[in-house]
Parts: structure tokens; C-alpha cells; sequence
């Protein structure tokens, strides 16, 4: 059972259901891989940070090239450059080691993971004595212009970005000689991603949702949390349909031409992820999908980032108005780089904040 397709704009086909990887551990994603190679994926989603590229290459070379169950041109192979990697000079180097490692001669997409770098080096999470996140004052212009050369070197078929804002995204577009085909995001009915959505497609990008099904096996998983799979509405069209709750939120994307890559090692659930073809919702179903949008966040990205980041914001914590001491470390970077601090929301004061 082969997954429908979008067109993206470089002429590739990209799947609608893809196996997510992120999460699967290493003993068990090669067996998930193989698995859905076997049942009809045609799309696999990778990074080097999830530090799992090896194991998944060893299923690609028993199974994909000539020869083999599934011949090369017909899987879509994505990946993404950490944030360690943002530096024109590492960029290349991070690319060849993901395609060694899946043992591949290229990619089908190639993401920049997220639109802010930290320090250079091989600690996928550098950090200060205080625990802060060290930085890097690399720009992620400078890091997609080297994305560009892997391009025209035939190792990336095409590139996007992930958790990147709209108005990240024009930033991007605005030195691109290369546009980005792709934005991967959080997103489900939960988090409908409407507007972002609409901002992609205005402008040439599809869209990729990762945790469709609300990633309810997170280890920070608040037990207060809204479970999407629980829902009223996903259950009650689930049993109209006779479908799993999984399937329902997965065709809710399909309809909307949202790629989904769901994460499972269960041959069961990677089976039934992606039998979602052969049933439609009307028009009045997918508006009672809709309405569940709360723009709820299940993977917030908290980072420890040191106190001189609030400085940016008039030198005063945004919820308590504090003032600030003025004395402490500027960041390393200039005016043109306060778009990255100006986005950090303030949810407590433990030193942890979150980026959008």
C-alpha cells in the first residue's frame, strides 16, 4: 500500500505518511524501518541528533537500491543539520557524516532542525558552568547559503527548515537562491497550524507535521495534559468510520495536504498509520476537527539561555517587569540578531524559556 503524494516545487514527490523516527531507539528502529519498507512507506524522516542515522542505515542498504525491495528513486529520505552544525564550515562535514551514516549518496531533503546555532564542536548541547546553553553567532542566512552549495554538489535533492517562524521563513527567502521546499512543525488538530500553513503555501513550501498524534509518550509528559487521542470528536468519527483515533487525526492531515510523520517501532500501529487512503471525511467532519485547535503545544523546545537574553526586551522580565542589572554579558551577536531574542517568551522564572 503505497502513500499518495505532494509535488513539491523541485519536481520530487514527497509521501504524505512517513515513518518519524524520532524517539525510536537504537536495538529497534531497524526493525521499524525494514517493516515499513515492507508494508508500503515510501518516506522515512531522520536527524543526526536523534542519534539513531546508523541503525536506520543498515535497514536502507538491506532493502533500498537495486536489487533490493524497494529500489532507491522511489524513497524519499529526509534528515536535518543540528544546531552544533550552523557554521558555513561544518555544514558539508554534517551532511556527509548523516549520509555515511545512512548509507546513502544523498538526500532527498535536507532541514536546517532549528533556526538558531550552538556553539561549534561535537557536544550536541553546549553548555556554560551555570547550565545555559553556549551559543554560537552564526546567522541562519550565513547557514542556508551552505546549504545551497550541497545542492549543487547533487548530495541534497532539495531543503527545507524546521520550527522556523513566517516571518523566519521570509527571512530565509529573502537571500535564497535555493528556496526552501519544506517547513517540518509540530502540528494536529490541537495545533492547527492554520496560518502558518497558509504562509507556506502562499509562498511555494509544504508543510510536514511532526507528533500528528500528539506525542503522548514523552518522558516530560505532564499527566494533566489533554490527550488529542481521547477526544470526543476523534473518538466518535473513529468509531463512525471504524478506524483507530490515530487514523482519524492522520486523515484530518491528508486531507489538508499536510505530510504526517508518525513515530512507532509496532508493526501493528506503522501498518495502520498509514492505511488512511481509502476513507474521506466530509466537509462538516473536518470543521468539527478543526474547532479543537487550541494552539497547544506538546513539544515545547525549552532551552536554558543565559539572563543577558532578557536584556533584549528593554531590560526587564516581560511578566514581572522586573529591571534587570545592566552589567551583564551582552550576546554575541549584533542588532541584525536581536529577531532570535526578541521571540523568547517568559513562561516562569526558572531559568528555562521557551523559543518560537
Amino acid at each position: 500500500m503505497a502513500a499518495s503524494c505532494v509535488l513539491l516545487h523541485t519536481g520530487q514527490k514527497m509521501p504524505l505518511i512517513g515513518l518519524g523516527t524520532w524517539k525510536s531507539d537504537p536495538g529497534q528502529v531497524k526493525a521499524a524501518v525494514k517493516y515499513a519498507l515492507s508494508v508500503g512507506y515510501r518516506h522515512i524522516d531522520c536527524a543526526a541528533i536523534y542519534g539513531n542515522e546508523t541503525e536506520i542505515g543498515e535497514a536502507l542498504k538491506e532493502n533500498v537500491g537495486p536489487g533490493k525491495v524497494v529500489p532507491r528513486e522511489e524513497v524519499f529520505v529526509t534528515s536535518k543539520l543540528w544546531n552544533t552544525k550552523h557554521h558555513p564550515e561544518d555544514v558539508e562535514p554534517a551532511l556527509r557524516k548523516t549520509l555515511a551514516d545512512l548509507q546513502l549518496e544523498y538526500l532527498d531533503l535536507y532541514l536546517m532542525h532549528w533556526p538558531y546555532a550552538f556553539e561549534r564542536g561535537d557536544n550536541p548541547f553546549p553548555k556554560n558552568v551555570d547550565g545555559t546553553i553556549r551559543y554560537d553567532s552564526t546567522h541562519y542566512k550565513e547557514t542556508w547559503k551552505a546549504l545551497e552549495a550541497l545542492v549543487d554538489k547533487g548530495l541534497v535533492r532539495a531543503l527545507g527548515l524546521s520550527n522556523f517562524s513566517s516571518r523566519q521563513i521570509d527571512d530565509v527567502l529573502s537571500v535564497a537562491s535555493v528556496r526552501p521546499a519544506v517547513l517540518q512543525v509540530e502540528c494536529h488538530p490541537y495545533l492547527s497550524q492554520k496560518e502558518l500553513i497558509a504562509h507556506c503555501q502562499a509562498r511555494g513550501l509544504e508543510v510536514t507535521a511532526y507528533s500528528p498524534l500528539g506525542s503522548s509518550d514523552r518522558a516530560w509528559r505532564d499527566p494533566n495534559e489533554p490527550v488529542l487521542l481521547e477526544e470526543p470528536v476523534v473518538l466518535a468519527l473513529a468509531e463512525k468510520y471504524g478506524r483507530s483515533p490515530a487514523q482519524v487525526l492522520l486523515r484530518w492531515q491528508v486531507q489538508r495536504k499536510v505530510i504526517s510523520i508518525p513515530k512507532s517501532i509496532t508493526p501493528s500501529r506503522i501498518l495502520q498509520n498509514i492505511q488512511v487512503f481509502d476513507f474521506t471525511f466530509s466537509p462538516e467532519e473536518m470543521k468539527q476537527l478543526d474547532t479543537l485547535n487550541k494552539n497547544w503545544r506538546y513539544i515545547v523546545p525549552m532551552i536554558t539561555v543565559s539572563i543577558y537574553h532578557v536584556l533584549e526586551l528593554e531590560n526587564k522580565c516581560k511578566f514581572c517587569s522586573r529591571s534587570l542589572a545592566q552589567n551583564w554579558p551582552q550576546p554575541p551577536w549584533s542588532e541584525e540578531r536581536q529577531d532570535v531574542v526578541g521571540r523568547i517568551a517568559f513562561p516562569a522564572h526558572s531559568g528555562l524559556f521557551y523559543f518560537y
